[in-house]
């Protein structure tokens, strides 16, 4: 093989991973579907705002050192921006991109007045500690502040932040505006403003697409095999839920390794055995696998909830789930997913699966503008009527395009903030 070949492949394999470049292939499809013109297309393609900030933070042994943080906003028509930070060694300016894209259209599947952002700071917060992560959330909230607010950008917790990360925020908003500002933020504790039901709520949306997806799909088997990438709130409570609706649990993994046991795991076992070790290495009676085994294993449902790129064109084909549903954004991606809809295995997309953090991160900050606070049971039954109402809108949509769900959810969201886009205008 010649050299060139060899570059030649590396930069398919590259474009493959690059989630930007996944989301535009799947926004483009369902665009031609919909018979966009060329001018409405660029305008929904591309970021409305996207703000790269130098982070100076006085680490613990007395150095000063720059993070790099970014915001991006991506849609504003249908309300004020709303996603997650994420705090990550890997984090780049074009999966912050594509995380804002796929929150424009994770808020606008399930109709929620929300368009999308996504933020991220260059950082490895396992090596830091509590002092130092707040100092850099702190000074990254102050870089910020010109863009997000209650009616403008709307943060949340995302991959290595939680309801901390988001009270520090709140907080350090609140001080600059000489008020306190509930709003600011969505998932923090309750003490501050946040809302029941909250942890538990993208695991409750999984949950809730794969026993609709089940029903939709006649899937006549009892207590159906589910391995669950992700030990997290969407992967570890998604799982115990599923295991309430007789599903059996046959693996589950976190950062370190996977487990395996065929006549099922006990959830609330293993659940307790990471609070306590911070770690599923060590769990007795299983065995221990790869990530990468794990994906491979025979089973009924895959539920991938961890990080993107996970099922991709060079381990599909060896996928034996019949039914996958993402709890992660972005996990499968684009050429993996034409293999996977050949072989006939049905996907239920990121953008609907785990809309249920999203949707009660609306609840909460419907609340908080309110200053009215709901029971837990409210808040799931409003859920669950989201999700279940969501679900079946795209499965017929899915029928009326004869497309996959995934390409009818994308149909679905852009049309609805397509139409937004058409009845304000362009403003000159």
């Amino acid at each position: 093989m010649s050299s060139g070949t060899a570059v030649a492949v590396s930069k398919t394999q590259l474009d493959e991973l690059n989630p930007f470049l996944s989301m535009s292939k799947r926004f483009d499809t369902a665009a031609d579907h919909l018979g966009l013109d060329s001018g409405v297309r660029e305008v929904l393609r591309t970021p409305d705002r996207e703000v790269t900030v130098a982070i100076p933070v006085q680490m613990d042994n007395g150095q000063l050192k720059v993070f790099t943080g970014y915001r991006v906003q991506h849609n504003f028509s249908r309300g004020p921006c709303k996603g997650g930070i994420r705090y990550a060694p890997d984090v780049n300016l074009d999966e912050v991109r594509a995380l804002a894209a796929w929150m424009t259209w994770k808020c606008s599947v399930v109709d929620l007045p929300f368009g999308g952002g996504k933020g991220g700071v260059i950082c490895d917060p396992r090596k830091m500690s509590m002092g130092e992560l707040e100092r850099m959330t702190r000074r990254y909230t102050a870089a910020i502040m010109d863009v997000i607010g209650p009616d403008r950008d709307v943060p949340a917790p995302d991959v290595n932040t939680n309801e901390q990360t988001m009270a520090w925020i709140m907080d350090t908003y609140s001080m600059h505006m000489r008020g306190t500002s509930t709003a600011i933020v969505t998932g923090k504790p309750l003490a501050l403003g946040g809302s029941k039901g909250r942890t538990e709520a993208t695991g409750r949306g999984v949950m809730l697409s794969v026993r609709e997806a089940l029903k939709k799909m006649n899937f006549n088997v009892a207590n159906p095999r589910v391995v669950v990438q992700g030990a997290g709130n969407v992967g570890g409570l998604g799982a115990r839920l599923l295991q309430e609706q007789g599903c059996k649990i046959v693996s589950i993994s976190d950062i370190d390794i996977a487990i395996y046991k065929p006549e099922g795991l006990n959830m609330v076992d293993v659940l307790e055995f990471i609070k306590k070790h911070k770690t599923l290495r060590g769990y007795p009676n299983v065995q221990q696998l790869t990530h990468a085994e794990q994906l491979l294993l025979d089973c009924d449902i895959l539920v991938p909830a961890a990080t993107e790129n996970q099922i991709t064109s060079s381990n599909a084909e060896r996928v034996k789930a019949k039914l996958i549903v993402e709890g992660a954004n972005g996990p499968t991606t684009a050429a993996a997913d034409a293999i996977l809809e050949a072989k006939g295995v049905v996907v239920v997309p990121d953008i609907l699966a785990n809309a249920g953090g999203v949707t009660v991160s609306y609840f909460e900050w419907v609340q908080d503008r309110a200053a009215y606070f709901w029971s837990e049971a409210e808040v799931n039954t409003k859920l669950e009527q989201v999700m279940v109402r969501s679900f079946a809108e795209v499965d017929a949509t899915a029928k009326k395009y004869k497309v996959s769900m995934r390409i009818a959810a994308y149909i679905l969201a852009i049309d609805r903030v397509a139409i937004t886009y058409r009845l304000r205008g362009t403003y000159a």
